[in-house]
């Protein structure tokens, strides 16, 4: 098993790509009927008559698949202990049923706090499809655990 990537072992600049995710004309709709049921998302003919011209993914959707790809191949291993939240959200093209999404992160900045044993590393993380084009894109700010001294 390896060390943990904790705090002091992430650079501004490192950069990591990550997983594949296939997206399915089911999951859509049934993401949507639940929590997004907008007729885009829901319903083939309506979305058509859109000016998406065709079923798409809910935004909120595309940001639950990068969470669930940060989780199965981004954070396994590292000493991530939450997130703060978001400083910037862009849906920036439209994921639709077939597409194949990939994952990329870059560390943007870190900074260690100055009450806990802990620093946070503000980073962009971004899906992919299979045209090479960035569909959603985060910025966000993530807390990970300190070195333990014994180790350092």
């Amino acid at each position: 098993m390896t060390d943990l990537i904790y705090f002091e072992d992430v650079q501004v600049g490192d950069t990591h790509r990550f997983g594949q995710y296939a997206v399915t004309r089911g999951e859509i709709i049934e993401y949507a009927q639940q929590f997004d049921p907008q007729p885009f998302h829901l319903d083939e003919e309506a979305a058509k008559k859109s000016m998406f011209g065709g079923l798409i993914a809910s935004g909120w959707h595309t940001g639950a698949m990068l969470i669930r790809m940060l989780c199965d191949h981004a954070i396994p291993g590292s000493a991530t202990t939450g997130a703060l939240g978001f400083d910037d959200l862009k849906w920036l093209k439209p994921v639709r049923p077939g597409d194949t999404l990939t994952g990329r992160t870059e560390v943007l900045e870190t900074w260690p706090s100055r009450s806990k044993p802990i620093g946070f590393i503000r980073r962009r993380n971004e899906l992919i499809n299979q045209h090479d084009e960035v569909v959603v894109a985060v910025v966000g700010i993530t807390m990970y655990r300190r070195r333990p001294a014994a180790a350092a």
